[in-house]
């Protein structure tokens, strides 16, 4: 019995693969513009809603491709207003999307790979390995697909997965999301979350004007190599120094995400060693609280010590915030959910 062909997705394509797909067909060239403008100006769902391309050009897309949005599988919401969303991503695989609503600001956490096989040690994600890598079309399809898209003014790359360990298909969405043929967002108000995977992160200074967040949580090589395993590949010495080198644009900010562990990496030797490393790098440092994940010993602190802990850093000239806990009471950290849910074989 024969297997019907995968239709082609067509959300996730740059307008240059656009253009390489209508040129294949045999189509005119304009009609890369008008699917990239159905896609992501439209959001349509179906290839009869495309109304400017001909009817024979339709009738053709139809039996070779589709748009390629899917919808969230659950989504749970928490009293503060967070949303976490949760997609399919393969066979028994799901990804995590979370949208945090604010007064003036309304960000989208969005996952970049189903799983990850950096193996941090205070990820729940990491626990699960890399499943797969996501394609550009679905980690748009995060953002295109929710009910608040159209409120959306931050995304933020946090969610499940290293994004440059998906190097390529995170660029691509990157493009789609900042181009005027996109969703014409501007790339400061993105902010892509890394381990400082080297050399990547070179190549995504390079080409992205987005910002950068790179995970420290620790100024000293063996008590973050604990924490982090990538950094024996990527030790932090040389993400420094490439960020020392690269010619950072005034406006891209760049920020450190240090996550406070209870009597672990927060005291003075932490602060004199972070004031260290980190001069002449023009950035902030983000305390964020541990969310607790099951059968770790890792604890966060109080709220007295986490304070102490960032005024002692901006004592040093240190710019430093911490960040406001949000979605507690629906599985608060990164791949809890979707891990339940895996296990549900659901």
């Amino acid at each position: 019995m024969n297997k019907t062909p995968e239709k082609e997705k067509l959300l996730g394509k740059t307008l240059e693969q656009l253009k390489t797909f209508v040129e294949k067909q045999g189509w005119p060239l304009y009609t890369a513009k008008q699917i990239a403008n159905w896609l992501y100006k439209n959001r349509v769902q179906t290839i009869d809603e495309m109304t400017n391309l001909s009817k024979t050009v339709r009738a053709e897309l139809m039996q070779i491709a589709e748009p390629g949005f899917t919808m969230p599988s659950e989504v749970k919401e928490s009293v503060d207003g967070t949303k976490k969303y949760l997609f399919r991503a393969g066979e028994g695989q799901f990804i995590e999307t979370v949208y945090i609503p604010e007064s003036d600001r309304h960000t989208l956490c969005v996952s970049s790979q189903a799983g990850c096989r950096m193996g941090c040690r205070f990820c729940m994600t990491a626990r699960q390995g890399l499943k797969g890598q996501l394609s550009a079309g679905e980690i748009l399809n995060q953002i295109s697909s929710i009910p608040e898209h159209h409120l959306l003014t931050n995304i933020v790359y946090m969610g499940m997965g290293e994004p440059l360990d998906n190097l390529q298909p995170v660029l691509d969405s990157l493009e789609i999301i900042t181009a005027d043929y996109g969703f014409a967002m501007s790339p400061r108000r993105i902010t892509v979350s890394t381990i400082g995977l080297l050399p990547a992160m070179e190549t995504f200074l390079e080409k992205s004007n987005c910002h950068l967040a790179v995970s420290l949580h620790s100024p000293f090589d063996e008590e973050r190599k604990r924490l982090v395993p990538a950094q024996h590949t990527s030790p932090l010495e040389s993400i420094l120094e490439v960020l020392r080198q690269s010619p950072l644009d005034r406006q891209r900010r760049v920020s450190f995400e240090y996550i406070v562990f209870k009597d672990l990496n927060h005291n003075m030797q932490h602060v004199k060693a972070l004031a260290r490393r980190l001069q002449g790098i023009r950035c902030r440092i983000n305390l964020i609280r541990f969310h607790p994940i099951p059968g770790s010993p890792l604890e966060t602190p109080n709220d007295q010590a986490l304070t102490a802990f960032k005024e002692a850093l901006e004592s040093k000239g240190l710019t430093t915030t911490i960040r406001r806990s949000r979605g507690q009471d629906i599985d608060a950290a990164c791949g809890l959910l979707s891990t339940k849910k895996q296990n549900r074989k659901g």
